[in-house]
């Protein structure tokens, strides 16, 4: 991975051509081979001549390959993780008043209500309540939680 970060290509007339055949953009300035992988189209087996690099074994080219372009992705799903991870440890009163936080939907009071979550985690996961729902949800707890603080 880090040697194909440093590898660059430049738009030699070559490599313009080679980027044709595989029905790929040409380049207008260099571009590492990292981010060339990053391409919908473009494998490391159509740049491995152009730049010498070492012959892999085919799976470790699939798990490079795998990594380079699905990365996105992968940051996404993990900060969704900890984003979750974060709504669980927010505990939630054990007799809060559902009735009271202004803005939630008819149907998130009474799912609420009926199954009085532990956390705001669990709370996102009731069928009915939606994720503005749980973003009152965390305002009011916020608010209550500050107004203790003031006392």
């Amino acid at each position: 991975m880090e040697l194909l970060k440093q590898a660059i290509l430049s738009p030699s007339s070559a490599v313009q051509s080679r980027l044709r055949e595989l029905g790929a953009a040409e380049l207008r300035t260099g571009i590492s081979a990292y981010d060339l992988l990053k391409r919908p189209n473009i494998g490391y087996a159509d740049i491995r001549a152009e730049l010498a690099l070492p012959e892999l074994s085919p799976e470790v080219v699939f798990q490079v390959e795998v990594m380079i372009k699905y990365e996105g992705y992968i940051k996404k799903q993990i900060e969704q993780v900890q984003r979750a991870a974060t709504l669980e440890g927010k505990a939630l009163p054990p007799d809060l008043d559902y009735t009271a936080i202004r803005g939630l939907s008819t149907e998130a009071r009474q799912k609420l209500s009926a199954v009085r979550p532990v956390s705001v985690g669990q709370a996102a996961r009731i069928s009915g309540v939606s994720p503005a729902d749980i973003s009152l949800l965390l305002i009011y707890t916020e608010q209550m939680r500050r107004g203790r603080n003031a006392e």
